[in-house]
């Protein structure tokens, strides 16, 4: 494409000006990197200026006019893309006034460029198009821009899955608050504080915190939803808020004066919304952040909603949870009996892998003739018929023991009772039989750890012969006879006055990769390590603190302890 200095034909006459005007655009295009490019659809003949050429890295003399040589200096895998784009831009009648593409030229040195083409389509009156019309630029940037639009998606993709990963494993809503709270959240999002707060009867209450002024962790613990506050702003209008320094000034007087002595520039403020629900509010802190672009908006409200579900999930589940402890619980005793020269203390833990509820149980009975009866027992599963099972086991175990049985007889009694309850539950349990006035005692295990006692010489496992778990089957195992008249075989010991009698369910002794006996050794450790018989309730913590820390407890832990108060006849006189 030239432009003429000659006059113009048919006696016009000459506009210099304007031919100078054009021959300064034609090169300003030039400076610019921009050529010009007519195609002729029909000839499939192209024609290019001296800038588009230089573009596809031809000189003038050697360009053919061909589309196809230009298609060649067009790297190899972007040529099907620009054939494709091109015949969907002629045949889209949509296309008729700007259409564009990008597109790398190979040079003849071999490196390549970057190029941008926008064209027109000029059509005749049946739509069919006749001629392209447009233009081509260089974009020496597009490849860094790409690069950087690359490295953004990859920083979103990472901050997307830190987040997933970091909630991943929460239960409860204590477990969210320690995800959230966390580097591996904090730093993906490249924050130095966040807070989550709820709605609770009408008044805000900050859940968790970090990072955020001490005086206003201390003062703004609750509110209100009217407070001039972004928090309370959010709740109630349940949107998004993006807020910089100068808006907290200008906007919001009460938190001023909280922030104003801190780094902070900017925060995102985000309602966390689950099935149409608002939960709560998050507010992400951030230091020497300006403001918040597009793409990171829409990164940190998709943020919120990942948020959202695993909080609103861990709502329910702390819940659930809490149901289902009190169910067990209130299948438990609700105290224990007051036994005469003894001291009993009893703990209950529920399994922190899951919500639902278990069989455990322990129960303390008065026996005649002054004995005592001490049971630990396990019914097999994890949901409310396992509860309703110990349920129903507890009590008829109280009722055989009442009326005076022998240890072998009541567990025979309560094997058979559980066999006939039709459930194809089993049930494990330990059963002692103690005289307060004298330790003699008498235990008998069905399918049970056996128990622990701790004497002045330490702590050691009790060796007891063990029967087979209550509620088995005919048949299971075939060497065995009717369940019902399978003898549970009694060991005797004696319990000092001093010493200390440990029942247990073995959610206390099995956990993670550690075997049973790893666990009984730990008890004796513990045992060993914990204060002595006379303050029992300080023991029986001391032991239940060895699995605060577990992760992942799978199986709840019911625990007895009991030592004698009254001392020997031969201590007594001495």
């Amino acid at each position: 494409m030239t432009h003429s200095n000659r006059p113009m034909s048919g006696g016009a006459p000459s506009d210099p000006l304007g031919d100078e005007l054009r021959a300064d655009l034609s090169r300003a295009m030039e400076l610019n990197g921009i050529g010009g490019f007519v195609w002729d659809v029909e000839s499939m003949r192209v024609v290019l200026d001296p800038s588009a050429l230089a573009i596809f890295d031809l000189e003038p003399g050697e360009f053919d006019e061909q589309i196809s040589t230009l298609y060649r200096r067009i790297v190899p895998e972007e040529r099907p893309g620009v054939r494709v784009r091109m015949a969907e831009v002629l045949v889209d009648p949509r296309c008729s006034t700007s259409c564009g593409n990008y597109f790398r030229v190979r040079r003849s040195d071999g490196t390549t460029r970057w190029a941008h083409s926008q064209a027109a389509i000029m059509r005749d009156e049946s739509g069919k198009p006749v001629r392209v019309v447009g233009v081509l630029r260089a974009e020496p940037h597009y490849a860094e821009e790409q690069s950087t639009l690359e490295s953004d998606r990859r920083h979103q993709a990472g901050v997307v899955q830190a987040t997933t990963t970091a909630l991943s494993q929460a239960l409860g809503v204590e477990d969210v608050l320690t995800a959230l709270t966390s580097h591996e959240i904090l730093g993906p999002v490249g924050a130095v504080g966040i807070s989550l707060t709820v709605l609770e009867q009408n008044r805000l209450r900050r859940l968790a915190t970090v990072g955020m002024p001490p005086q206003y962790v201390r003062d703004l613990e609750y509110g209100r939803l009217d407070d001039d506050r972004p928090i309370a702003e959010v709740f109630q209008t349940q949107n998004p808020l993006f807020v910089t320094r100068a808006d907290i000034r200008a906007n919001y007087s009460m938190l001023w004066p909280y922030i104003k002595g801190t780094g902070f520039t900017a925060s995102a403020v985000l309602p966390l919304m689950a099935q149409a629900r608002l939960t709560g509010v998050l507010a992400i802190l951030y230091e020497g952040k300006k403001g918040f672009s597009p793409e990171e908006r829409n990164l940190l409200t998709a943020l919120s909603a990942t948020v959202a579900q695993s909080f609103q999930r861990a709502l329910l589940y702390d819940e659930e949870h809490a149901m289902a402890v009190g169910l067990q619980q209130a299948m438990l005793p609700a105290k224990i009996e007051t036994v005469p020269g003894m001291s009993v203390a009893a703990r209950y833990r529920p399994a922190r892998a899951g919500h639902q509820i278990g069989g455990d149980w322990y129960d303390v009975m008065p026996l005649p003739e002054g004995r005592v009866g001490l049971v630990v027992g396990d019914v097999q599963g994890h949901d409310i018929q396992a509860a309703a099972v110990m349920g129903q086991l507890r009590t008829a175990l109280r009722a055989y023991a009442t009326e005076g049985h022998s240890p072998t007889e009541l567990m025979s009694r309560a094997s058979t009772f559980l066999r006939d309850l039709d459930t194809e539950r089993l049930a494990t349990c330990v059963y002692v039989s103690l005289g307060p006035a004298t330790g003699q005692a008498e235990v008998v295990r069905a399918g049970h750890p056996s128990p622990h006692i701790r004497t002045a010489r330490g702590t050691a496992q009790l060796t007891v012969e063990g029967g087979p778990p209550l509620g088995l089957p005919p048949g299971l195992p075939l060497s065995l006879p009717d369940p019902g008249d399978v003898p549970y075989p009694i060991h005797r010991f004696r319990l000092g006055p001093r010493e200390t009698l440990l029942l247990c369910t073995d959610g206390l002794l099995e956990f993670h990769d550690t075997d049973m006996a790893a666990g009984e050794q730990q008890i004796q450790v513990l045992l060993d390590s914990g204060p002595g018989p006379g303050d029992l309730d300080r023991l029986a913590e001391h032991i239940v603190a060895s699995i605060e820390d577990r992760q992942g407890q799978e199986d709840d832990v019911a625990l007895l302890l009991a030592s004698r108060t009254t001392p020997d006849l031969s201590e007594a006189n001495a």
